[in-house]
């Protein structure tokens, strides 16, 4: 079986992508870590978080200068309880593991919010399928591969 980075890369040429993806040993399993790994400000780091909102997995894109604020995000999918999902559930709806979850190229479908303020930036960093490698995107390719509906999501 391919490796999360395969897969991924796999899934985005799928999609028409041709990603370079960067390699960072010390890991990038933090928004500061990777951040501090590509030399660029936190806020361009795309933290990709899976919510539970009432029994259904949700993917929340962010920039890794905010935090999401889950009464606005239980607003928005007109749920009555959101709360992270747990190591296994992540790795369950998604296929892959914390801190190396991408934008898209899930394991299933899921519905995804990116959070508005990554559409401000003229490039955004994310996790390729593993704790150590991201690619680098402009935030309007991420909305569109990864299906994303477009929220102000911060806290």
């Amino acid at each position: 079986m391919a490796n999360g980075a395969e897969r991924f890369l796999a899934r985005a040429a799928e999609r028409g992508l041709d990603l370079e993806v960067s390699d960072f040993p010390e890991g990038t399993r933090t928004a500061e870590d990777a951040a501090r790994a590509i030399g660029c400000e936190v806020a361009a780091i795309v933290k990709s978080l899976v919510f539970m909102a009432d029994d259904a997995p949700v993917l929340v894109l962010t920039s890794g200068a905010n935090r999401v604020d889950e009464q606005r995000l239980a607003t928005t999918l007109d749920a009555e309880v959101v709360r992270k999902a747990t190591a296994a559930e992540v790795r369950e709806a998604t296929g892959y593991a914390i801190g190396g979850t991408p934008p898209f190229g899930l394991d299933r479908a899921l519905r995804v919010l990116c959070d508005r303020d990554l559409t401000a930036l003229p490039q955004v960093w994310a996790a390729a399928g593993t704790p150590t490698q991201v690619f680098g995107v402009e935030p309007s390719v991420l909305v569109r591969v990864s299906d994303a509906e477009v929220v102000d999501v911060a806290g």
